[in-house]
């Protein structure tokens, strides 16, 4: 087979979520399968270091605009021109026209549902919402054309199916996430100063991956440390990554309390190596999101032997299994008393280390692969039957 993969911004520098899923997927081909001929086209940018070739993996550089004229027309050329069988997908969207075979990974459909419209639209940026749009124009027209749709977990199949009538479709297929290797628990003293001193960290605090998109909850996040600090004077710090001081004054203006910023530490982006040490070295993981498909940073962090607090809705008490302290993440209060209880309460805090460390062991890139590879080879035979 020919199979082409689509990875469009793999070699941007700030990478996040579908972009790692679909670094890992690759670099978990490039060791399983030594056969089939691969075409991974990506636009060029300044962090190329991150994937090589191998004997049967070529990277095609497309330099094409903006992603919509990329992947409509760019992509779609390349595909025909590098004869490939199968064109996989991995960011929920796909070239509409075309004759190469698809396969789309559609990680979720949120933008499409009425219900997370308030979710998705509340506060989001003007590039947010372009791209909402976008995938909410094109990703039933791709979803129609393409042969298989990958998705991320069961509770996904479900909103998927019932979206587009899917009910006992062999189309769509659930293939979980898996968890990097370097995820584990750290001990090495000079590693741990390392990324504490390149980061900024302070002595005790509790972790949460910042991001502008509304569905992170980052505003309610925010509320409830802010009650937590509030009822117990604590001098824990809320260290936050990937996120501007400017944007932190807005939310803290907007909660009613701007002496929070002396409790907040702001890291900007961190590198995927560098998280590792981050969640090491923090008391508590906090992923209060209010819509997600999987949920990858959770099992990172138990990975690391972090205590996660995360929320009881979509698809996290799912992935997290029992491994996690679930909250309603619309209640800031629920959320500041599961930070007291997780902190305070020894034995159930060693107890979720210990479950989070088992959990995450599930999660892995090579059975996500090896899945991936027979869907591959599924699809081809049924093509060529």
């Amino acid at each position: 087979m020919n199979i082409g993969i689509e990875g469009q911004r793999l070699f941007r520098k700030n990478k996040h979520g579908m972009d790692m899923v679909a670094l890992e997927l690759i670099k978990s081909l490039q060791v399983l399968d030594k056969e089939n001929q691969y075409y991974v086209f990506v636009k060029p940018d300044e962090d190329s270091s991150v994937l090589k070739e191998t004997s049967n993996f070529k990277i095609v550089k497309i330099d094409s605009g903006p992603y919509p004229v990329w992947e409509q027309y760019a992509l779609t050329r390349a595909a025909k021109k590098y004869n490939c069988d199968i064109l996989h997908c991995t960011s929920n969207t796909a070239p509409l026209f075309g004759s190469t075979p698809l396969i789309t990974t559609v990680h979720d459909i949120i933008y499409l549902e009425r219900k997370s419209l308030k979710i998705l639209t509340s506060n989001a940026t003007r590039y947010q919402k372009m791209g909402n749009m976008y995938r909410k124009l094109v990703v039933p027209y791709a979803v129609k054309k393409s042969k298989r749709v990958i998705t991320v977990s069961d509770f996904e199949i479900k909103q998927i199916s019932y979206f587009f009538g899917f009910s006992g479709n062999n189309k769509l297929r659930s293939i979980y996430n898996g968890v990097s290797e370097h995820f584990r628990v750290l001990k090495d003293e000079t590693e741990l100063l390392e990324i504490k001193e390149k980061y900024g960290l302070p002595d005790k605090y509790i972790f949460f991956l910042g991001n502008t998109v509304p569905k992170k909850n980052t505003k309610g996040t925010l509320k409830a440390f802010s009650r937590f600090i509030a009822q117990t004077n604590s001098d824990y710090k809320l260290v936050i990554s990937d996120f501007s001081y400017d944007h932190l004054e807005k939310l803290l203006v907007a909660i009613g309390n701007q002496e929070l910023i002396n409790h907040i530490v702001l890291t900007g982006y961190v590198v995927n190596t560098d998280l590792p040490a981050i969640y090491s070295q923090s008391s508590l993981f906090l992923y209060t999101s209010l819509r997600e498909s999987f949920g990858l940073p959770m099992l990172e962090a138990m990975a690391c032997g972090t205590p996660v607090i995360s929320s009881n809705t979509s698809s996290i008490p799912e992935v997290a299994g029992d491994a996690a302290h679930l909250v309603n993440p619309f209640e800031p209060q629920e959320i500041a008393d599961g930070i007291v209880k997780v902190l305070n309460d020894e034995k159930y805090r060693k107890k979720l280390v210990s479950s989070g460390l088992e959990r995450s062991k599930v999660f892995s890139w090579k059975n996500m692969a090896n899945q991936v590879l027979d869907l591959y080879k599924e699809t081809y035979e049924e093509i060529n039957a």
